[in-house]
């Protein structure tokens, strides 16, 4: 009997993955969600890309990873444009180790770019919050991380989609990255009135804790995300405040 009943969870565990998984604590389910409107030319998509790979597989994230009582986050990277232009790049994904990271890290770098339209951050927020919504795994605290260097000028309002998040327990910040020239099609795109650091603070975060953390350009993207990622996952006060004193 006991053989049968071995025999059968072993194969359960085949079968329904997902199901088993789906029991699986984590400190934080945190998406990833990266603008690749067509402001974003190639070398900044790629730069982009190439800062996240890097951020995930960072000691110092990975420090901020351990510090949570289950000591793993689940994660997931998705990459928007414009409306019903956004796609998982690297589904769900459990990292609590350099492994895990780095796995995670190499599936982002060598997927290819889907979009280059217009800018919807609405359905990106939107999009993320369909992620998650269908995570495998389980915790306490949700948060959406937009990366983008525009305004919203496509889909519903970012403010509508924003405060529907929140209302449902999640958490958005913005990494907003500054373009040294306006467009020349669109100036009020990337350069808005006040700023594009003050759009994202006023129609993108929200959520208790959001903050907004600002790359001077694609180059410093890196050092920038990780002192959002480490803010965003760390379990202890004074890893989040060393971090928020970077931005």
């Amino acid at each position: 009997m006991l053989r049968l009943i071995a025999a059968t969870v072993a194969a359960l565990l085949v079968i329904f993955p997902a199901l088993v998984r789906a029991q699986e604590p984590v400190d934080l389910l945190l998406v990833l969600a990266a603008d690749v409107s067509r402001s974003v030319d190639a070398n900044k998509f790629q730069l982009q890309r190439n800062g996240y790979a890097a951020a995930i597989t960072s000691p110092r994230v990975l420090e901020a990873i351990k510090s949570g009582p289950h000591g793993r986050i689940g994660i997931t990277f998705v990459e928007w444009s414009g409306v019903g232009n956004q796609k998982v790049i690297v589904d769900w994904t459990a990292i609590g180790d350099m492994a895990s990271a780095q796995d995670f890290s190499a599936h982002i770098v060598e997927s290819q770019r889907p979009f280059a339209d217009r800018t919807s951050i609405s359905s990106g927020i939107d999009f993320a919050m369909a992620q998650l919504e269908h995570a495998p795994f389980s915790a306490t605290r949700r948060t959406i991380d937009v990366s983008g260097d525009g305004t919203n000028n496509s889909g519903r309002e970012v403010t509508s989609a924003r405060d529907d998040a929140v209302g449902k327990g999640v958490t958005v910040n913005g990494l907003v990255i500054l373009s040294e020239t306006p467009l020349s099609w669109n100036a009020d795109h990337t350069h808005p009135p006040g700023g594009l650091a003050n759009y994202y603070r006023n129609n993108v975060a929200g959520g208790p804790g959001s903050f907004v953390m600002v790359a001077e350009n694609f180059e410093s993207f890196g050092q920038a995300i990780i002192n959002k990622l480490v803010a965003e996952i760390a379990a202890t006060p004074a890893l989040r405040t060393r971090a928020l004193a970077k931005r």
